[in-house]
């Protein structure tokens, strides 16, 4: 029973970082589809692969910093601070890429696939950097 409440014992430190890990995702993914000109939960029911690309890339590049927030945070705060950080990030990456592809808000709602799988390669290794530069 000792290693039990042992390897329990950071049973609320874990509730703690995934709680608030859930939080930021559902308000990254709040703010970018209003940052966004097209609607990407619509148009993914709809079937279109571009949308479903450059949300599911974006989402990836935002949590993989997110995790690193968590690994390398001493504390709840410290994760939050971070975590601001790759959302802000994210949402400077969809800017630049919006420069390079200035229809890109057309594109979407279009299908047009190598918008979206750009957008989502784009996000994603951004989120990648982020992550590996989190370690303070």
């Amino acid at each position: 029973m000792d290693f039990l409440a042992f390897s329990l014992s950071g049973l609320d430190e874990f509730l703690s970082y995934f709680g608030l890990s859930l939080l930021f995702v559902a308000l990254f993914v709040a703010i970018y589809v209003r940052v966004t000109p097209y609607h990407e939960f619509a148009l993914i029911r709809e079937g279109n692969a571009a949308a479903a690309a450059s949300l599911s890339g974006t989402l990836l590049g935002f949590i993989l910093p997110l995790a690193a927030s968590i690994v390398n945070s001493v504390h709840p705060y410290d994760m939050a601070v971070w975590a601001g950080i790759a959302l802000v990030t994210q949402l400077a990456v969809y800017g630049a890429v919006r420069l390079v592809i200035p229809d890109i808000g057309r594109h979407m709602p279009e299908g047009k696939a190598a918008s979206g799988i750009f957008l989502g390669a784009v996000s994603l290794g951004a989120g990648m950097l982020n992550a590996a530069s989190m370690t303070y």
